[in-house]
């Protein structure tokens, strides 16, 4: 895993304070979608959906209301879930299929939450501003989704 920058490195250990002891799912993915919101810069939504029956259905998340059910492989929540990759997009406007649940989303960053074989669901977050998201912020999610997925295991 690449190295954390120091910004990250506080969010992981806040995060891993957060869930550390508590397996409960949604408990945990209550607390770290209030974290990031709150601790992110520029950024309108941040939180989870759920894998369910098939389809991502919204989980715990902070900003404004979203879309509640989403088909695997249908936008970018859905693509990142069906193909179990991170999808950082640059500009949702010309990710193809892109579902705009929130008009003023410009950026996204998704990654998938997968324990073993199984998937949990995703972690989303969205911008206002295109091209929000880095590699840098790719390595620090994927670190704090690891440590909500070390509750699970």
């Amino acid at each position: 895993m690449p190295l954390l920058n120091d910004f990250y490195q506080r969010l992981v250990n806040q995060a891993d304070s957060l869930v550390s002891g508590e397996p409960d799912l949604i408990a945990n993915m209550a607390n770290i979608s209030a974290l990031l919101y709150t601790q992110l810069e520029d950024v309108n939504w941040a939180g989870f959906y759920l894998y369910k029956e098939d389809q991502l259905v919204l989980g715990p998340f902070q900003g404004n209301p979203a879309c509640i059910r989403i088909p695997m492989g249908k936008g970018v929540c859905g693509t990142a879930a069906a193909n179990r990759e991170t999808q950082l997009v640059h500009d949702v406007h010309e990710f193809e299929g892109h579902i705009a649940c929130d008009a003023a989303s410009n950026s996204e960053i998704v990654i998938p939450l997968v324990v073993g074989d199984t998937l949990l669901g995703v972690l989303d977050i969205d911008s206002p501003s295109i091209g929000r998201f880095t590699e840098v912020d790719k390595a620090g999610l994927t670190a704090i989704a690891n440590s909500l997925l070390a509750t699970q295991s």
